[in-house]
């Protein structure tokens, strides 16, 4: 329950502008030069930050020169720092995804051994290779090819809500509309039998994150001497992997089930110093 309070306090301070999915306006004012560490649509009309994949996106596409330091920096801080308890606690699109889990529908616990490295195709592929390789011949500048073509919450958040809600621009849907909207409903379906089927599967920004699980000063500690080998927090894991084994793994979204279930105490998030200082004490 707190790790939900969470969630939605984070949701609602990236997306403060609620009326505006009534009326379809997108905010536009100083607030969206600023990144926010989740994947949250800059056309979301609640939203008041940016994306840093739209963002990195406008870079590689030729767009705008003089972001690419700061987005460079912003990833790699934000990785640095927290690696994927961004995606566990911040992440709009990850609090989606907890939601409708949550369905009563038959569950699918898998592995996913070879489809969790498809995110790391599309982060080189969607977000870096196509918008650079592929110019309109007019413009010579590249397009944002994770946006226009996959990325379900510019298409859940932004997308359907600004159409809901202006029957002007609802004319002009066409053929690109009807592909993002059957991507969308795909990760929608297959993420309610399937934990966090988009963050594991497709999302570059988880991604970027997962590079830094292992290194991150936020990370996940096992203390083996308090460990009573009970299996409990890898009966748990919806990402199943075996936390006692890799509490660090690039695969794990920190979603805290198995810090939850683990009564002896010996799973817990720490900050790097402090979790090394318990290893020494052990």
């Amino acid at each position: 329950m707190k790790r939900l309070i969470t969630q939605f306090s984070f949701f609602f301070m990236q997306n403060p502008l609620i009326k505006n999915f009534f009326t379809g306006e997108i905010y536009s004012g100083s607030a969206k030069k600023i990144c926010t560490p989740g994947l949250n649509c800059y056309s979301c009309p609640a939203a008041i930050t940016s994306c840093p994949i739209g963002a990195a996106q406008l870079f590689f596409a030729g767009t705008r020169h003089n972001i690419s330091l700061f987005i460079t920096g912003f990833l790699l801080f934000i990785g640095m720092v927290f690696g994927r308890f961004i995606c566990g606690y911040l992440c709009p699109m990850g609090l989606f995804q907890d939601l409708i889990y949550k369905i009563k529908t038959p569950k699918l616990r898998l592995r996913l051994r070879f489809l969790r490295y498809v995110k790391y195709a599309v982060l080189l592929l969607f977000v870096v290779i196509f918008p650079l390789a592929f110019l309109h011949e007019l413009s010579g500048l590249g397009s944002p090819w994770f946006c226009k073509y996959i990325c379900p919450s510019s298409t859940i958040f932004a997308a359907l809500p600004i159409l809901a809600s202006s029957e002007a621009l609802r004319v002009f849907t066409g053929g690109l509309f009807v592909l993002k909207t059957a991507v969308a409903a795909g990760i929608i379906a297959a993420s309610t039998v399937i934990y966090r089927f988009f963050c594991r599967v497709i999302c570059p920004l988880g991604a970027v994150y997962s590079l830094f699980n292992g290194v991150a000063l936020v990370r996940m500690n096992f203390e083996k001497s308090k460990c009573s080998s009970c299996g409990k927090c890898r009966e748990v894991c919806h990402v199943r992997i075996n936390p006692a084994v890799s509490p660090n793994s690039p695969e794990c979204v920190r979603c805290g089930s198995c810090v939850g279930i683990c009564g002896d105490k010996a799973l817990n998030y720490y900050i790097t110093a402090r979790a090394e200082k318990s290893e020494n004490k052990s």
